[in-house]
């Protein structure tokens, strides 16, 4: 239709085809093998799939355009993420039976059979979603063990905060893309929008597991794995990885044993060694070189932080180490004088 806008990820279109064994091969070399029938009418079939991949999720398009039956089974690898922009499909995951519609999402668990029913004109957004990227993400910050499947039970409620806010993130992802700004694939951001998205859809769970308590041994571990990376950025869920917990145990550890939190920890531990270098400073040493040294990048921030964890600001501890580096001078300045007369 002359002036209909393009429809979304067009920059990244796979195919379009009317041929139902074409749209079948094809969609399954991005998903998984499946059954793919019309129901009813088979004129009305015009398939297509946009398909931008990442690192450990990938963003995608699909229309059918008839009624259609989609049966994969069991996904395997991956969960699916779909959001309806027009109509519906009928959902079977395991036990659960519903309807996702543009105000309730579908999610697919992998490990449970699927059969679903696409209804004639229905367009989707779908976010494919490494099975062990998620499983990874729910162990560092739900204590999911790593051996036990994350499960969504029903359609997901696009009208709460949560899934508002998980459906405005997929939509700007995909807006983005369309203005030729992918924001994923390859680059640390890249890698950060990712596990964004995965967070997102972990906080959609209406019930999610406890979070394993952390233990003094998983404290120790945290320690020395963080005392062993103060030269370089660590993130949360890698001290919680490295402690062999869950970031939200991990947190509750720290502030039941230490008083602070593990980033709060880590930047401790960074101030008491810039601290140490601005005392034993030597000459043409400025506070600069000492907050770059332990990785502080903003400097009125860096001199906040030390202030209040010292007391007084870094360029005061440095003029202070100033002063005791002139005094020997100062002494044997006077040590070479002629004695006084007697």
């Amino acid at each position: 239709m002359a002036g209909r806008q393009p429809p979304p990820l067009a920059r990244y279109r796979l195919f379009r085809s009317h041929d139902l064994d074409e749209a079948r091969e094809r969609v399954a070399a991005i998903f998984c093998p499946h059954r793919l029938d019309t129901i009813g009418q088979h004129a009305g079939f015009d398939a297509r799939h946009h398909h931008l991949p990442g690192r450990c999720l990938s963003l995608n398009y699909i229309e059918y355009g008839a009624r259609t039956l989609i049966e994969p089974g069991e996904l395997g690898t991956f969960y699916l993420l779909q959001i309806p922009l027009d109509q519906g499909a009928r959902i079977e995951n395991g036990g659960d039976r519903y309807d996702s519609t543009p105000e309730r999402a579908a999610v697919l668990n992998p490990h449970l059979p699927t059969r679903m029913v696409w209804a004639e004109g229905t367009r989707q957004v779908l976010v494919r979603i490494d099975r062990r990227a998620l499983q990874a993400e729910a162990a560092a910050h739900l204590g999911v063990p790593p051996e036990r499947p994350v499960t969504f039970r029903g359609g997901l409620d696009l009208r709460t905060d949560a899934g508002q806010a998980l459906r405005r993130f997929v939509m700007w992802l995909v807006a983005e893309t369309d203005a030729g700004r992918p924001p994923i694939g390859r680059g640390l951001m890249a890698r950060a929008v990712e596990e964004a998205v995965i967070a997102g859809l972990l906080d959609t769970c209406d019930t999610p597991p406890p979070a394993r308590e952390a233990t003094p041994r998983n404290l120790r571990r945290a320690e020395a794995f963080i005392q062993a990376n103060l030269d370089r950025p660590i993130t949360l869920g890698e001290m919680a990885q490295a402690a062999g917990t869950s970031a939200r145990a991990l947190q509750a550890a720290f502030r039941a044993h230490r008083g602070t939190t593990p980033l709060g920890y880590w930047r401790d531990l960074r101030l008491d060694g810039a601290r140490a270098d601005l005392a034993s400073a030597g000459p043409g040493t400025t506070v600069t070189d000492a907050a770059l040294s332990w990785g502080f990048q903003h400097f009125g921030r860096f001199a906040e932080a030390y202030r209040r964890r010292f007391g007084e600001l870094p360029s005061e501890t440095l003029r202070r180490a100033d002063g005791c580096a002139a005094a020997p001078e100062r002494v044997r300045a006077v040590g070479s004088a002629s004695p006084a007369p007697s």
